[in-house]
Parts: C-alpha cells; structure tokens; sequence
C-alpha cells in the first residue's frame, strides 16, 4: 500500500478527515485520508501518493510531485 498513488475525491485538511480513491485488486477503492503534514490541505483532484497505511481502510499521504 505504501508507495501507491491515488486521487483525492474529499478534500485533506487539518481538522478534516478526506477521502482518496487507490486502484488496488484490480479495482479502485476509497480509503479515509489525512496529511502526513497535519498543516497541508489537499484539495479535490490531486494526485497524491500513500506515505503510512493504518488497517483497514486509513492512510496518510502527500500530494505526488513530478
């Protein structure tokens, strides 16, 4: 899971729990989403890229670059 990319479909802020879709089995599945920095906001769309996974469906990430 960690090192996976995935897009945001509800916004990643302090104070907020988001939501990012991940493919994965050969699907895409959404998991609840928080910043690895806890001051980041993350708006809608962005490409990010799983830095911590906690079971079963939280992680923590940070927008992908490049």
């Amino acid at each position: 899971m960690i090192g996976k990319q995935g897009r945001v479909t509800g916004k990643i802020g302090p104070g907020l729990v988001g939501e990012v879709m991940i493919p994965i089995r050969g699907g895409v599945e959404a998991f609840y989403a928080h910043p690895v920095d806890p001051r980041d906001e993350i708006p809608v769309g962005t490409l990010v890229i799983v830095v911590e996974h906690q079971p079963p469906r939280t992680v923590y990430v940070a927008p992908a670059f490049g």
